[in-house]
């Protein structure tokens, strides 16, 4: 048995999640917290595990939290629907659980963008930490992009959780929508402003970051797409926090 903890939020993953549950289907009690799919999500994870709970959602950050809250291991471990841990890395993590003062682990994510892994850009090793104790580790407040708080020390393990992101250009498309208002309702929350610096500067230095200095040109035809796609999401988020400045004025 893989002794872990593992939860996971859905939201209609039907076509992601069966193969994040087969990865884990080994572990010591897997928790999903679904948000009311109206596809066949809460039927498969309910082939997986009797720990399947409904809540209206309530953000990234709390929903995750909420899962975690439910886990009753003391490791737990955060997995996405896109996500697969690997044989290798439940061999690794194993390795390092038993008797360490450790009380989170970083892991570096294998990134896939239209069925092929990226290598550069800043896609690799996108170290994350998803693995904690539950009693030392907790989401943080935000709005996109959260991330787990881990009182204590952490470590870096090196075999990588696979993560098969952003199936076509429309799946892009479609995220970023959301994701950009979200990170823009971040920007505002923590006093950010946006004007038309932001606007003509930002995305353009995000395209030369990622495809030149992190040398995302090595990845080909899909380096170039992100390098774009992701300049163009830099210059969405910035243009919602204007507009919603220009709201409050």
């Amino acid at each position: 048995m893989f002794p872990i903890s593992v939860v996971i939020v859905t939201k209609n993953e039907e076509s992601n999640i069966e193969d994040a549950l087969k990865s884990v289907a080994d572990a010591k009690e897997i928790i999903v917290v679904d948000s009311f799919s109206t596809d066949r999500t809460v039927d498969i994870c309910r082939r997986y595990t009797d720990r399947v709970y409904q809540h209206e959602w309530q953000g990234f950050a709390l929903q995750k939290q909420t899962a975690v809250d439910y886990a009753e291991g003391p490791w737990v471990l955060i997995l996405d629907a896109d996500e697969r841990v690997t044989p290798e890395l439940k061999a690794e993590v194993l390795k390092n659980i038993h008797g360490t003062d450790v009380n989170g682990f970083y892991m570096p994510r294998e990134n896939y963008f239209i069925g092929k892994r990226i290598r550069h850009g800043g896609w690799w090793p996108d170290h994350t930490l998803r693995l904690f104790k539950k009693d030392r580790g907790r989401l943080g407040p935000r709005e996109v992009h959260e991330s787990v708080i881990v009182e204590g020390g952490t470590a870096y393990l090196k075999n990588p959780l696979r993560h098969y992101t952003y199936r076509s250009v429309s799946d892009f498309m479609e995220r970023m929508e959301r994701y950009s208002t979200l990170a823009a309702k971040e920007i505002i929350k923590n006093s950010g402003r946006a004007g038309l610096i932001s606007l003509v500067i930002k995305p353009p230095f995000t395209f030369l970051k990622m495809y030149f200095l992190r040398l995302g040109f090595l990845d080909g035809t899909r380096g170039f797409m992100l390098a774009v796609l992701y300049s163009f999401y830099t210059f969405l988020k910035y243009a919602k926090t204007w507009e919603r400045q220009e709201d409050k004025s």
